[in-house]
Formats: C-alpha cells, structure tokens, sequence
C-alpha cells in the first residue's frame, strides 16, 4: 500500500499516453490541505528539455491521467504544479483493507536482505551509564523496524571484553574470593577498587599483568574467573535492556574476544595484498587522501579497535552474509568507521555491494546545554535513571484509587520507560538534546504520554460503544479524508525511516497523525445519538485503525500502549 508508488506509477502511465519520453520525478505530500493529497512538480523541470511552457506539459499530463481509480482529480497551480486528489471511494476501500489485516496492510519486502545492526556496546569492567542509552533504544528501533518491514535482522551487542584491565579485574576477583557476586553489585567501585590495588600493590599489579597473558593464552583457571565476571556483567545488562523493553539477549553477544583469532588472519591478508606500511613499529593502512593512517598492529604486537572491527566486518559479510551493516555509535567515531570502511573495501573483506552505515548520533544534555552528569560530576547510572523515569511517572498518575498498586506499579513503568524512550527518538539523531522531565511526562506535545493517552481515549470509545462494529468505512468529509489519507501514509514513512535510520520520522507522523485525530475527534462526533448509524459505524473503524497505528509505530519503537489511563 505505497502510496507514493502508486501514484508514481499513475504519472507514469500518464507521461506514456502523453508521448513525453521521460522518467518523471516523484510526486511529494502536499504542504497544505487546499493543495490536495500530493503535488506533482516535474513538469518545471521538463520545460526546457521539451521546450514547452511548464503549464502546457502539466496540462497533457492531466489530460492523460487516469481518474478512475486512486485519483478523483487534478488542477494546474501556480507555473506548472499539479495538485492532486485522492478518490474518497478509493481511501475508503484501502482503509477497510488495512483495518482487517494485522500488518495493517503493509506488506514484507518482496525482496528481504540480511541486515546486522550493530549496537549497544557496553563495556563489561563498569555498568551501563546514560551514554549506552541512545545507541541501545536507537539501534533497537532500528532493528525492530527492519524486521517488520521483512528483512532477516542479526542483532549484534559488540561488547568490550579483551584488554589489559580484565587482568586486574579478575586477580581483584580472585583476591575477594570465588563468589564475587556481593561486591560486583556495583562494578563502577569494583573497578575502583581494583585499580587502587593495582596502583597500591607491585605484586598484585605483577599478578594482574600476568593473568592478562593467561587470559590470552587460555590458561582454564584465568578463563574461568575472566568468564564469571562477564557473567556477572551481561546479568547487569540484561536488568537493563528488560526495564528499556529491548530486544539484546545473551545470544546476540558478540564480544571482542569472540574475533581475536582472526586479528593475526586480518594483519596476514593485508599484508599479502601490499596494503600495510610499517611507521613507527606499527602496522598501518595509508589511505589516498588521508594524512592519518589506521593503525591495525603496535610496535609491540597489540591489535586495536580497528583491528577487531575489520574482522568483525569480514564476519558479518562472510559468515552472516549481510547486505547492510548498520553500526549505532556515538557521533564522534564518525572518522574512525569512515576509515574503517575504506579499508574493508579496498582489501576485498567486504563486497561492493553491501551497505556500511555508520548512524551517528548526538548527546544527552542537561538544562543549561552540558552532557548530563550527576550533581559531582560522575556519570549517571543508567539503571538509576530508569528508575528515577517510572518514580516521576508514578507521581503523574491521577486517580490511584482506580487501580490496584500491581496496576500502578505496571503504568508507572510503561509511562516512565517510555516517556525516556520517546523524548530521546523523536528528535534528529545526529542532534544533541536536552533532558527534561516535565517535558517528556507532559500529555501535551509531542511525547509518549500524549500517544499513549490518544490510544487509551480510542479504547474508551469502545467501552462506551460496548457493540459490534458492522458496515463499511465511508469518507464523508475533508476531515475523514485527511485522516484516512495519513493512515494510508503509514508505510511509506516506515519505508522512508527505515532507509534513513531516523525513528525521528516515525514520531513525526506519529504525533501529526495523534492531533489530526484530535481535531477529528471534536469535530466529528462518534456516539452521540444524532449520528447516523453509517456514519457512526465508519467513525469507529476510523479510530480503530487510529488506534492500531499508533499501537504498531510504539511498538517499533519499543514503547507500549495501556487501555485506560
């Protein structure tokens, strides 16, 4: 149900009747109800190609225009715009369609790729802190939307596991005993605490530079503590990803250590196709047009992070054969991924034609324009921050003696949870944002609040009603028709999100679809009794369809729906 395809295709069909022997442009929404459905302005660009005036092209591609269909009609504006409208009877039929089909009438790609999106990425020596946050909801969205569009996603959590702080880690481990479980609670003063021994202590220091070479070299003792800790880190994570509703499991864990066999095979391959240059010691990759090379090996034979991410993509491409690499880290790595995809390329460790996208974003601000830290500075635990999210929304709720305190307890999480969720996806990812409560809890505006409570309303409206719901969906005016219009327009924007990995477009339409509704609501009354029954009943398929939207667009973004609230 691509509208914009559609009716592509009927311009197309009109340019063949009209012998105008040129691709058209795509048509676009229209900026204005006034304007029509959508606009069509390639007959400006063709002027000087045909040598004809703008208006006389547009006009023989109205003449040509098949109007039995999707299209009731279409007007000449202004130089040569054609302003088009769509057919009440044809919006009516799709919408009936889309309101009995589950997927609401989006179809999956004829054509699914494989898709790794690569995000997360916490590091197993501290907990998560907020700066986890937006590649996790972020990457998760991202993922949850390819697979509804049909793609065969891999969900890939590349966490930091191999270094030479885990030596320390696990003797500090070792020193507390077998069970570390108590004092690993709060790894950030674990890790404290382990590095003021190894800065204290020479002969612990010795033993933890000792126990990184066991590591690496498999001793089973040095393994098995190195393994509990992760253990114990991933259970910390997991806490998190259940209270963000976020779909990374154990499963989808690929550390660094999981590529460290193939770090010697990645320095061999690019040395036998005549890429690397010693400098310094080190093994580096000099790229045309790049003062800066990419260190793959040091002097002293370590590997780095572009190492393990050159081998990581020949993975992915080899093993997983993915098609689109999608990697959701901090704005700032945006030099480090651009170097890091030439080179895949140009050694052949990843074919032409898969896509490697680096989808940066900005960072989470206070009120007064600062990255967000705790009141001395440290950074905030991002399981605090969730927590903190479901206290204020519990403080929201009005009327508790309507619900149990099991019931209070279940809303103030899905408000809360969400409220963060969605504050932090409806903005443009590569923006930094500021963080505000009030304003992320508000029911007004573009927030989770009001999407949740515009669903909640449409419930309510079925309560009352307490029926069955029978006929068919009839456009009966410009406002019914704007509705159904934007309802049609859901897959289009999932499509345009999806290629441009910005959920910031899914809350756009989301919120533009909530106050059309609005606005809808008021002025077209669905239960009074002066409201004939046809309309009524066409009224109530309308916000079902409403309803199911917004439902499935929240549920993309990870964000639930209550019924009542």
């Amino acid at each position: 149900m691509k509208l914009k395809l559609q009716l592509n295709n009927v311009i197309k069909n009109a340019f063949i009747q009209a012998n105008i022997e040129q691709t058209p442009m795509s048509v676009s929404e229209a900026t204005k109800p006034e304007f029509g459905d959508y606009q069509f302005n390639g007959a400006m660009a063709l002027s000087k190609k045909l040598g004809k005036n703008p208006r006389e092209i547009a006009q023989s591609i109205i003449d040509t225009l098949d109007f039995t269909g999707m299209l009731a009609k279409a007007e000449i504006a202004g130089p040569g715009f054609i302003n088009l409208w769509l057919n009440p009877l044809w919006i009516a039929k799709q919408s009936q369609e889309a309101l009995a089909d589950k997927r609401l009438g989006i179809a999956k790609r004829e054509t699914p790729i494989k898709v790794v999106v690569d995000y997360s990425g916490p590091n197993m020596a501290k907990q998560m802190h907020v700066g986890h946050l937006r590649s996790t909801i972020i990457g998760d969205t991202l993922a949850n939307l390819l697979t509804f569009l049909g793609d065969d996603v891999i969900r890939q959590n590349h966490i930091g596991d191999w270094g030479t702080q885990f030596g320390m880690l696990i003797a500090y481990l070792e020193m507390k005993g077998e069970d570390g479980s108590v004092s690993l609670k709060d790894l950030e003063q674990f890790y404290k605490d382990a590095k003021g021994e190894f800065d204290a202590n020479p002969d612990f220091a010795n033993k933890a530079r000792e126990y990184v070479v066991k590591i690496q070299s498999g001793d089973a003792h040095c393994l098995n503590l190195w393994q509990k800790f992760i253990d114990i880190s991933l259970g910390h994570c997991e806490e998190v990803y259940e209270k963000l509703n976020v779909n990374l499991t154990r499963d989808d864990v690929r550390s660094e250590s999981f590529y460290n066999d193939d770090l010697p095979k990645i320095i061999q391959a690019l040395d036998e196709k005549g890429t690397l240059t010693q400098s310094n010691g080190a093994q580096c990759v000099f790229l045309e047009g790049d003062e800066v090379p990419v260190i793959v090996q040091k002097g002293d034979g370590g590997y780095l992070y572009a190492t393990t991410d050159l081998a990581a993509l020949r993975y992915r491409t080899g093993e997983l054969e993915a098609k689109r690499i999608s990697y959701v880290v901090d704005a700032r790595q945006a030099g480090h991924f651009k170097q890091v995809f030439r080179v895949a390329k140009e050694a052949g460790f990843v074919p032409e034609d898969v896509k490697l996208e680096h989808i940066g974003f900005g960072t989470m601000m206070d009120k007064s324009g600062k990255p967000f830290k705790t009141r001395d500075g440290g950074t905030i635990k991002l399981i605090d921050l969730l927590d903190e999210a479901v206290v204020k929304a519990k403080a929201t709720i009005n009327n508790k003696e309507d619900y149990t305190p099991e019931q209070i307890d279940a809303l103030a999480k899905i408000i809360g949870i969400g409220a963060v969720k969605y504050a932090d996806l409806s903005i443009n990812r590569e923006s930094n944002y500021i963080f505000n409560w009030d304003k992320m809890l508000s029911f007004e505006g573009n927030t989770s609040l009001y999407m949740q409570y515009a669903y909640a309303r449409i419930q309510s409206i079925f309560r009352k009603f307490d029926g069955t719901v029978t006929g068919d969906i009839v456009i009966a005016d410009a406002l019914e028709h704007r509705l159904a219009t934007m309802l049609l327009r859901f897959e289009d924007v999932l499509e345009r999100a999806a290629d441009d990995a910005s959920p910031n477009q899914i809350t756009t339409y989301l919120y533009d679809l909530v106050t059309l509704f609005m606005r809808f609501y008021e002025q077209n009354p669905i239960l009074k009794s002066d409201v004939e029954e046809e309309i009524k009943m066409s009224r109530l398929q309308l916000a079902d369809l409403t309803a199911k939207t917004i439902k499935q667009g929240l549920d993309i973004l990870g964000i639930k729906v209550v019924d009542k609230l």
